[in-house]
């Protein structure tokens, strides 16, 4: 017998969500209470009360948007970067056309909101949870909220990811795949429920809160047969409870079956030991932001105080009386002999405020050192005097922790593309359906080769063989003459549609593209280079380039001069060899293979 149902694992995870855990001697880490305290840092909310004892309001400096906006783009990746690559010289073809399909999968998933929303997650959080799932024969990319997670603080990957969800009755009935007939018990029992508590209602009492289950669990869970307690499953269950007065508990289970694989992965910029949640710009400013608050705070206190217009007398005349609503402006006032009204200075305050002040700054520049954000970074002009190189040095040296924070974003995102994407794809390419792609100069270069060549050989093929049919002459001259014209004609005709083309698996109308790409060996790479380069060097290094290309284009000839010379263009980040060498290669007559081949005339 279990030793623990499904829904006691899951009100136990509810239970342990708010609980702190040891670290260390020193260190106790809450997961629930860090991610609350960074959602109300980021949207400018103090989390001890928006005014003080005294009612008076508290202002909050926001110094953490800034570090997550400067995080957010200095590690955005694009669709762009993503590519398939070769791992065979034979299979470089089959790896661009599969890129091609890759490409228009993510334009047709939206894939880059995910990859937005993903990156925003993440500069925020330092972590973020992507979700994959295929429903009606698509795959769907989500990036679950963490206010919506339940998972271990120390062990992601070992232990139960549950998702809370909310669903109107009308949307649960809609769930063609839950048990209708629990769903019918649930909205029953819960009507009743509320009749009978008479409880207050609230704008979500419409809504159902219902738990989405994944993780290995014992089979089980869902035989309910003893002997399969000690066999695992990767398993997902939707299930939710209700309580009664008396603390029973009614259970519902409106889900229950096996899954291929884990939907839910963990991702970070940097992973931190011992903890499922690394540490973001957010969290890194607790201990500057809160000090910048508080100086705020003495500063707008001070400033109240040393605004108010006080007087003071020895008169006793005068007592209660109020300087703004008891005299006129211009009135006379009689005192007592020798006890005149006179202003209290409060100015000498000013010294203060300003050594406030100094100390918000000196928590700002803290602050800044901490998350590895520069003032260059946020557009702030550099003192009088600093020199562009140095400037431009200190952001090369902040972007350097970027590039590695962006490295690790790359590589989950290979990953998702290995675990999901990839075999999604793969299980839908049994189709002859053609794609259309608008594509870079070197990639049209790279591709007319592919198919101009084969395409003229196998015209003059064909037109040869209506020839010697019919009795005319068809000699090499000939035949080297049709070639010329059919590839002339051919690249005029590709050359019509601009950057755009066409493109089938195959000339036989029955093969698809698994056909096509059956031997290919599906490998992904994500390019990280960094986005925000340094672009007058950039510049520097393609202008030399372009002279030296212009005086001595014979350097493609010598190996070691073009190893060096490729080296420095990888390095500059402005143009890829790739590029270059496709620009360089002129379309070879080669004998037709079964390439994927393209259309032309469906450009009309």
């Amino acid at each position: 017998m279990l030793e623990k149902s499904i829904y006691e694992l899951v009100r136990e995870a509810i239970d342990n969500d708010d609980g702190e855990i040891t670290q260390g001697k020193y260190v106790d880490f809450n997961m629930r209470e860090t991610l609350e305290k960074i959602d109300a840092y980021y949207n400018s909310k103090h989390i001890s009360g928006e005014t003080d004892i005294d009612g008076r309001d508290k202002p909050f400096p926001n110094i953490n948007k800034s570090a997550v906006n400067i995080w957010y783009r200095a590690t955005d990746i694009d669709r762009k970067n993503i590519r398939i690559i070769a791992s065979k010289r034979s299979q470089t073809t089959a790896a661009f056309i599969a890129t091609l399909l890759l490409q228009k999968w993510m334009r047709k998933a939206r894939f880059g909101i995910f990859l937005n929303k993903w990156g925003r997650s993440l500069a925020r959080y330092c972590s973020s949870i992507p979700k994959f799932i295929e429903k009606d024969g698509e795959l769907i990319a989500e990036v679950k909220s963490w206010n919506k997670m339940i998972v271990d603080p120390i062990d992601f990957e070992n232990n139960l990811k549950i998702e809370k969800i909310e669903l109107t009755p009308a949307q649960l009935k809609k769930r063609k795949e839950y048990d209708q007939e629990m769903v019918s018990k649930l909205l029953e029992d819960r009507q009743t429920r509320q009749t009978t508590e008479e409880q207050d209602q609230d704008t979500r009492d419409d809504y159902i809160e219902l738990y989405e289950v994944h993780g290995e669990l014992s089979l089980a869970h869902l035989t309910g047969y003893d002997g399969d307690e000690d066999i695992y499953r990767q398993q997902t269950h939707v299930i939710t409870f209700m309580e009664g007065k008396e603390g029973e508990w009614d259970d519902y289970t409106l889900y229950a079956g096996k899954e291929a694989k884990e939907p839910n992965m963990i991702t970070h910029l940097i992973e931190e030991d011992g903890r499922t949640l690394g540490i973001g710009p957010v969290e890194d400013l607790f201990d500057a932001q809160w000090m910048v608050n508080h100086n705020a705070k003495n500063v707008k206190d001070l400033l109240d105080f040393i605004s108010k217009l006080s007087t003071q007398t020895a008169d006793t005349n005068l007592k209660g009386k109020n300087t703004l609503s008891d005299f006129k402006l211009g009135e006379i006032i009689h005192h007592a002999d020798g006890k005149p009204l006179e202003a209290i200075n409060l100015g000498n305050q000013l010294g203060t405020i300003q050594a406030l002040e100094g100390s918000g700054e000196g928590w700002k520049r803290l602050g800044r050192e901490i998350v590895g954000v520069s003032e260059a970074m946020l557009g702030e002009m550099p003192k009088s005097g600093t020199a562009w190189r140095q400037t431009r040095a200190i952001l090369q040296e902040n972007y350097s922790l970027f590039e590695v924070m962006t490295e690790n974003k790359a590589l989950a995102l290979e990953e998702m593309m290995r675990e999901h994407i990839i075999p999604y794809l793969k299980k839908q390419m049994d189709t002859t359906e053609e794609i259309s792609e608008i594509l870079e100069d070197y990639q049209i270069k790279q591709i007319d080769s592919m198919y101009v060549p084969n395409e003229a050989i196998r015209m003059t093929n064909t037109k040869i063989k209506e020839m010697v049919l019919s009795g005319l002459e068809a000699n090499q001259g000939i035949q080297d003459e049709l070639i010329a014209k059919y590839t002339q004609e051919l690249q005029d005709g590709l050359n019509s549609l601009g950057k755009q083309r066409f493109i089938k698996p195959s000339d036989i109308p029955t093969k698809t593209w698994k056909d096509a790409l059956k031997d290919f060996e599906w490998e992904v790479i994500v390019d990280a280079s960094h986005e925000d380069q340094d672009t007058q060097a950039m510049m520097e290094t393609l202008g030399t380039a372009f002279q030296v290309i212009g005086s001595n284009p014979a350097i493609f000839e010598n190996p070691k001069a073009k190893m060096v010379f490729d080296k420095i263009l990888t390095l500059s980040g402005g143009i890829s060899p790739l590029e270059l060498d496709a620009v360089n290669s002129a379309p070879q007559p080669a004998q037709p293979t079964n390439q994927p081949v393209q259309q032309p005339a469906m450009a009309q």
